[in-house]
């Protein structure tokens, strides 16, 4: 029996398929349950991620003397 109770108190191993499974019915349900409230983190995550360094000038008139 004291085995059987080991094995009760370790958690429980999943694949790593179950566990996002699992995640994806949570944020279902945390967006259901918050309504409008829950929406407004939800916009921003679906912003696009845009690369914040500035294009780098041109520098081959520099380099090659050019007229």
């Amino acid at each position: 029996m004291s085995e059987n109770e080991q094995q009760n108190q370790q958690p429980k191993k999943i694949d790593l398929a179950e566990a996002i499974r699992q995640k994806l019915q949570q944020k279902k349900q945390q967006q259901a349950s918050g309504g409008k409230s829950g929406s407004a983190p939800g916009n921003q995550t679906t912003k696009t991620l845009r690369s914040q360094n500035n294009k780098k000038p041109n520098n081959q008139r520099r380099r090659t003397g050019g007229s």
